[in-house]
């Protein structure tokens, strides 16, 4: 699969009659909330792991230089801590080309922290897109992102704005965790 996955997305699910749809954000949707939403709440998914595999050419790193973000990876009896959005069906047009370099969009079930479940769209980067980066030690992974910067800033500050979201939600997500460990 290319990096550019824009027009994949746009292919993928059909919203004829929906008026919203909830969103899923594990990364930067997170902190960097630049598209309108109906409704925010912290949710939480299982089976899923953020870790910071996923190359960056177009927001935290250059092609010839890629920074490293995050994606989701299959893991049992593992949960996943983020934000979820109420969005109208328009919202992704801007989000598919935020989330294009390998991002693609996924139904996933979600648990709202009343218990309350609802299915959800996530954006998660395959193992099978040409921008995966795939596992790494810490350490390495730690001076990849040390010495990144793209279009969107600095490498270091998705991490360390990551970081900061994840404890204001109460989560303790040790990969994440561990690799501002090496950059603080």
């Amino acid at each position: 699969m290319s990096f550019d996955t824009t027009e994949h997305n746009r292919q993928r699910n059909c919203f004829d009659g929906v008026e919203s749809v909830w969103l899923f954000g594990y990364g930067s949707l997170i902190y960097k909330v630049d598209f309108p939403f109906l409704d925010q709440r912290p949710a939480t998914i299982e089976g899923w792991a953020r870790r910071f595999w996923q190359g960056s050419h177009d927001h935290r790193g250059t092609p010839d230089a890629p920074g490293r973000v995050v994606t989701l990876i299959e893991a049992p009896n593992v949960c996943c801590k983020g934000m979820a959005y109420r969005v109208s069906p328009d919202v992704f047009a801007h989000l598919d080309v935020r989330e294009k370099n390998g991002y693609l969009r996924f139904v996933t079930p979600m648990i709202f922290a009343d218990g309350t479940r609802e299915d959800g769209l996530v954006y998660i980067a395959t193992e099978d897109n040409a921008a995966f980066l795939g596992p790494a030690d810490d350490a390495d992974i730690a001076r990849q992102i040390a010495a990144s910067e793209g279009p969107s800033g600095r490498n270091l500050d998705y991490l360390l704005s990551l970081a900061t979201a994840l404890r204001a939600l109460g989560d303790d997500d040790p990969h994440v965790f561990a690799l501002e460990g090496y950059l603080r």
